[in-house]
């Protein structure tokens, strides 16, 4: 018997928010199971590693991940969402046990490419299921939520580590604990998450399609389509260059502040836990106040410049150790999480809508585009930041950071959707693309 469980009818708002809440849940846990930044400064050591070696390490674990994230972005629009992501969750929950057995830098980049190939496919997975139960005028809130599995991943290992490093005091344990987790969490929601059947999609996709101006399925969709837009290479190229300072916080959060200011890995874990914090309460928040007044790029661009000033403050610290503190470094952090956040919930939604535009039928294509050039950018940061941090420090890195991340501001601009209010009527067929009228679950 099959694993999968199909929706003929598209639910009501309860049964909805529940299978919302599984998607959220399948995006934390997948996010979970490729965490590493915590333990990074301990495996250094205990590996005897140069943070060079790491970064080709992490880099080649990422083009696996972009390799399979792009094939399983378009296998999610032919052969179903859960169909893929169940068996890639478990797989990856039993890989975190393999962590424990690494013993040489050669044994990391094997487990890490496996682990990183089959947790693609998962991640790749989760946006289009959220995409299928967040009809537009809730979708920056739903973006919001399914962006708490990232964001909430690194909150979550950055806390268990804070807490329990000390405790066990070796690297290991911390994949045993996300081993533990991982595959409890992955059995309930293999248990309760389901999507909708290929009749309904159909019915869906043909009433989004005639919102659009598309009134036929009579051809098959391409993924051409989206690269012929420049509204969608828009979107690549700025949210790629969006990506290097949160990817570098991501990967190299820890492993910079115990270089830069000296703190413990613990400590470091407690710092980055403040910034995770900020981050999740506002990509919610930015989402239901975006979904309120239906902007998305107003958000996008106030977020950015917030983030540039606070990113220019925290250059200026990794540049006067000796005057930082490890309070003032908290603040920073999540003056600089919810900067960042208050961009990305509402660009999910440009992104998605503008994708949307071009053909319903491309959803999953799409974020499988986007999850492809994540790892790409992943690749590049843990690639090049080492080089420019061992050449002129972390506070050079961030300067980089800063210029990209002024990049995704000129990119906003190019970007379709509305500035005001007052623009909406213009946009109001595509904004009310909403799914069929529920029927009883």
């Amino acid at each position: 018997m099959s694993y999968v469980r199909y929706l003929d009818s598209y639910p009501t708002g309860r049964r909805r928010a529940f299978l919302l809440t599984m998607a959220v849940l399948a995006s934390l846990i997948t996010s979970y199971e490729a965490a590493i930044a915590p333990v990074v400064p301990l495996l250094l050591d205990d590996l005897q590693m140069t943070l060079p070696t790491y970064g080709a390490i992490s880099a080649a674990a990422a083009i696996a991940g972009a390799v399979s994230g792009i094939l399983a972005g378009r296998m999610t629009d032919k052969v179903g969402r859960v169909k893929l992501l169940v068996p890639a969750m478990l797989i990856t929950a039993l890989l975190c046990f393999a962590m424990t057995l690494v013993t040489t830098p050669g044994e990391l980049l094997v487990v890490r490419c496996v682990l990183s190939f089959v947790d693609g496919i998962a991640i790749a997975c989760t946006a289009p299921l959220v995409r299928d139960f967040s009809p537009r005028m809730g979708r920056a809130t739903a973006f919001g939520f399914w962006t708490w599995g990232p964001v909430g991943a690194n909150f979550l290992s950055a806390a268990i580590a804070a807490a329990t490093l000390n405790l066990f005091g070796n690297w290991q344990s911390q994949f045993v604990i996300m081993g533990a987790v991982s595959l409890v969490v992955s059995i309930v929601i293999a248990a309760n998450i389901a999507e909708l059947s290929p009749a309904l999609k159909a019915t869906i996709r043909q009433t989004e399609l005639t919102a659009v101006g598309k009134a036929t399925e009579s051809r098959e969709p391409r993924m051409a389509d989206l690269l012929r837009s420049r509204c969608i290479w828009a979107h690549v190229l700025g949210i790629s260059s969006w990506l290097v300072i949160y990817i570098t916080l991501l990967v190299f959060g820890q492993t910079m502040l115990v270089a830069t200011f000296g703190v413990t890995p613990a400590e470091a874990s407690q710092i980055m836990t403040a910034f995770w914090i900020l981050d999740i309460v506002v990509l919610i928040a930015a989402g239901r106040y975006s979904d309120r007044l239906q902007l998305r790029r107003p958000f996008a661009a106030v977020g950015t410049a917030l983030a540039l000033v606070v990113l220019g403050v925290l250059i200026w610290m990794t540049g006067n150790p000796e005057s930082t503190s490890t309070i003032g470094l908290m603040i920073t952090g999540m003056l600089l999480g919810g900067s960042l956040a208050l961009a990305y919930a509402p660009w999910m939604a440009n992104f998605s809508e503008n994708a949307e535009d071009i053909d319903p039928r491309l959803q999953g294509t799409a974020w499988g585009l986007f999850a492809f050039v994540t790892k790409v950018i992943a690749v590049v940061v843990l690639l090049v930041a080492p080089l420019v941090v061992a050449s002129v420090g972390w506070s050079g890195w961030l300067i980089v950071s800063l210029v990209c991340l002024a990049a995704f501001g000129i990119a906003i601009l190019f970007f379709e959707g509305p500035w005001r209010r007052s623009q909406l009527a213009g946009t109001a067929a595509g904004d009310a693309v909403l799914a069929p009228t529920a029927s009883a679950d």
